[in-house]
């Protein structure tokens, strides 16, 4: 099954691209696959200008709600750059395959990513809270990342 294109900014698809291209491609690190399934993404992306995205995707430093599927409860996710990951704040690392699941996806989609039991989980993307391409504060775009758990 051949899987929907994702949506990307230029620059996002730029920043991306260098961050795989800077990676060992023989590499044994624990990180290996998570660089070579990001390329697998990027190769499919649909790129467009950043003053051209639309709304709904979710980009780089955006902030998005989103419905867990089998358990109900909504969650608050911001989408960081693997440096700006850090646990306090729970960004989530474009890195991680709850992040690559994320990067690009629209209002309404439902994604799905592997455990690590073997399982699989899947959300809908309900709202994007905060865009910074579409942010009248761009410059601060994506510093105030943060996790919730919202009862439904």
């Amino acid at each position: 099954m051949k899987k929907k294109p994702i949506i990307i900014t230029w620059p996002d698809h730029a920043r991306l691209t260098e961050l795989v291209e800077e990676q060992n491609p023989t590499s044994l690190a624990p990180d290996a696959r998570a660089f070579q399934q990001l390329r697998r993404e990027l190769e499919r992306a649909q790129l467009v200008a950043a003053k051209d995205i639309p709304a709904d995707v979710v980009t780089m430093n955006s902030q998005v709600r989103v419905f867990d599927l089998e358990v109900g409860d909504q969650y608050i996710f911001t989408l960081a750059w693997p440096n700006q990951q850090n646990m306090s704040d729970d960004r989530i690392n474009v890195l991680a395959p709850l992040g690559m699941a994320l990067l690009g996806s629209r209002v309404g989609q439902e994604i799905e990513w592997p455990l690590p039991d073997g399982r699989s989980c899947q959300l809908r993307v309900e709202e994007v809270l905060y865009q910074p391409e579409n942010s009248p504060q761009n410059e601060n775009a994506g510093r105030s990342g943060w996790h919730e758990s919202i009862s439904s």
